[in-house]
Order: C-alpha cells, then sequence, then structure tokens
C-alpha cells in the first residue's frame, strides 16, 4: 500500500515539510521512489507566473536535443535552474546525469493567441520532447506548464532528497502547493513515468492503492485525448478521467466522483438530478474505476482535493490550521508538520464524499 500526501498554505513553504509529512509514514514507502509536484511557485521562479517551465531528467544528448527543438519551434530561454546535487556520497539513487527546469517564453507567433491555444501548445511540445527523448532512451519529460515544477526519482527517498538538498532550505525552491508520494509504482516494471503524482495541462494526482478497471478505462481513454497517453500505471486512468470531465466536458467538480464511482441505480432512481446521473452512468461508464484507492488531486486554479473509493478500502485524513491544510494517508503525517492544529477538525472523507480545499483553505465537504 502506498502513502499519499499534499500540502496547500497562505505562504511559500519548501520540499523539505512535504518530507516531512511523509517520513512518518515510512513503512508505506519501500524505499522505491520520490516524486512532487509543486505549483504556485515562489523562489527563483517568483517572476515568471504566466511563462512555461520545463521539467526533465536526461542525458548531456537529451538536453541537446530539447535545447535545439525548443530553439526550431521558436521558444525562448528565460530563466534556468539546476539542482544542487551531491554525487559524492553513495546514495541509493538511480540518478541521471542531468536535471533541466528552464523557463520559455512563448514563440512570437503565439504570444496573441488565446490561452486554450497556448495551452494546447504546451501539451503538444511536451507529447513531441517524449518522443524525442524516448527514440534513443535520453530521458524524461514531466511537466511543461507556468507555475509548476515536477521532479521524480528512483531510489530511497531519504537519499533522494539528500541527493537533491531538498531538506535545505535556502529560499531558492518554494510553492504554496505541494503533492507528493514517496513511492514508485511497483505493481509494474518502476519506470520514472509511472511515478505519482501525474500532471496533465494543469491537473495533478495521485493514488493510494490500485484500479482493477484499468484495461477499460485505457481502452476508452486513448480514444478521448491526445494527452492521455503512456498508461504506465493504472492511477494515470485517475488523472485522464479528472481531467476530462473538467476541462474537456467542462462540468463540476462534483460530477467527477460521480463518473468514477457511480451510486447504485436505485439511489439515483430516488434523486432530483437522476437524468444527469443516468446520463453518466450510460455515456461514461467506461471511465468507472473500481478496487481499493484513495486519490489526491490539485486543479489549475490551486484548489485541492480527495476522495475515496466506493468502499473506503484506503485511508486518508485532511486537517489544517489558518495558514495550512494538507491532506494525507495517516494522521502521524499531520501531528508532524501541524502539532498545534485542532485535531478535532480533522475529517477522514467516508466513499461518498468529495473533499474540495479551497484557495482561502476553507474545506467543503459535498456528499454525492
Amino acid at each position: 500500500m502506498c502513502r499519499i500526501g499534499s500540502i496547500k498554505s497562505k505562504t511559500l513553504i519548501h520540499p523539505s515539510l512535504a518530507l516531512r509529512l511523509m517520513m512518518p509514514q515510512q513503512e508505506g514507502h519501500d524505499n522505491s521512489g520520490f516524486a512532487m509536484v509543486m505549483q504556485d511557485l515562489g523562489g527563483v521562479f517568483a517572476h515568471y507566473k504566466d511563462k512555461p517551465l520545463l521539467s526533465l531528467a536526461c542525458t548531456q544528448k537529451g538536453v541537446q536535443l530539447v535545447n535545439r527543438h525548443m530553439a526550431e519551434k521558436g521558444f525562448v530561454q528565460i530563466a534556468e535552474w539546476t539542482p544542487r546535487m551531491d554525487w559524492r556520497q553513495g546514495f541509493k539513487i538511480a540518478a541521471l546525469p542531468r536535471y533541466v527546469y528552464h523557463t520559455y517564453d512563448y514563440p512570437e507567433i503565439w504570444r496573441q493567441r488565446s490561452v486554450e491555444e497556448r495551452e494546447n501548445l504546451l501539451l503538444d511540445t511536451r507529447l513531441a520532447l517524449r518522443k524525442l527523448l524516448e527514440e534513443g532512451n535520453n530521458g524524461y519529460v514531466y511537466s511543461f506548464w507556468p507555475d509548476v515544477l515536477t521532479l521524480k526519482e528512483i531510489g530511497d527517498p531519504l537519499d533522494i532528497a539528500s541527493f537533491f538538498h531538498l531538506w535545505d532550505d535556502d529560499g531558492r525552491l518554494t510553492a504554496k502547493n505541494i503533492v507528493t508520494q514517496c513511492r514508485q509504482n511497483t505493481n509494474y516494471d518502476i519506470v520514472r513515468y509511472a511515478a505519482h503524482p501525474f500532471f496533465l495541462q494543469g491537473y495533478t494526482l495521485c493514488a493510494n492503492g490500485e484500479n482493477t478497471f484499468y484495461t477499460k478505462n485505457t481502452e476508452f481513454q486513448r480514444s478521448l485525448h491526445c494527452g492521455y497517453t503512456g498508461f504506465e500505471s493504472d492511477s494515470q486512468n485517475f488523472l485522464y478521467t479528472l481531467h476530462y470531465v473538467l476541462r474537456e466536458l467542462k462540468w463540476p467538480i462534483k460530477y467527477y466522483k460521480h463518473v468514477i464511482t457511480p451510486l447504485p441505480l436505485a439511489e439515483v432512481d430516488e434523486r432530483a438530478d437522476r437524468r444527469e446521473l443516468h446520463a453518466i452512468r450510460q455515456s461514461l461508464a467506461h471511465l468507472e474505476i473500481n478496487g481499493p484507492n484513495t486519490i489526491i488531486g490539485l486543479l489549475p486554479d490551486g484548489k485541492m482535493i480527495t476522495c475515496c473509493d466506493s468502499k473506503k478500502l484506503r485511508p486518508v485524513v485532511v486537517g489544517g490550521d489558518s495558514d495550512m491544510v494538507a491532506v494525507t494517508s495517516e494522521v502521524c503525517g499531520l501531528n508532524t508538520i501541524l502539532p498545534g492544529r485542532d485535531t478535532a477538525t480533522d475529517i477522514y472523507p467516508n466513499e461518498r464524499e468529495m473533499i474540495v480545499v479551497d484557495n482561502d483553505l476553507a474545506v467543503q465537504r459535498w456528499k454525492q
């Protein structure tokens, strides 16, 4: 069983806080990896909120291939951050030679295009870079999006944190939203793309558990959108459905829960919105999930969500104070980073709930 976690803060926080959230839950790590997505960045990225940030790990040749491709497409690099890495120690980590975090300005002909057009350009560019790097096994591109940074690595989470100096808060790497998991996807071959959290066009998601409807979900999703690719993990289905329901269909967030865990027909027939719920079951039945799982998501507007499978077979808890809210698998994580919170207000979501944490840290409990 995995452990997952996220933090939403009114002030900028450092990845070391997310690591402190996860370390007490170490029995669920299995020491196979660490990954995080940071959104609403501060530090070295504070002045580039509207510029896309490229996050990738690669070989030296991979850097050359990426730089050539971006120049040919008209992207102009305007900033760069290179994590400080400790190569001297014998850490248990499958490190690649280069970790690239480049901020770009859009090609000149795209700067007056609509937001949606530019967002599709960023997706197309990331997919092209992924294909380019895969052809010679030269690296992995995780995200290319404004105000978002992604890091994924294979190995012991403690060693990964030390290798990248993630315990050292020098103010250069901070954000208000962090989603993390301290485990690789060990149900399948360990590859970096399979590590949670997953990211697509502003949507971030990680999951604890498994999806036994993986094949059904995957076969349907392949036909829905060019961004639904890879499928290295059954949990990627959760992200693609979140993206499809909210971005492509433009439905309210509450319908995501109805799509992945639809209510029994007998209950649907008794509801005022039964027409809509029947339509969901008829048109999107192949997006239903099954199996034990808990989901944590981060939306493009900064809202954070969590929900469980229809039988509540995986744990999750939400807690916070006036400055910060965290969502994680075990309450010991909350106790570590929020020891002074009012524990009586902690929320243990049930199988029929969607929890939404707003940008003012107000916590909504939506009943299915």
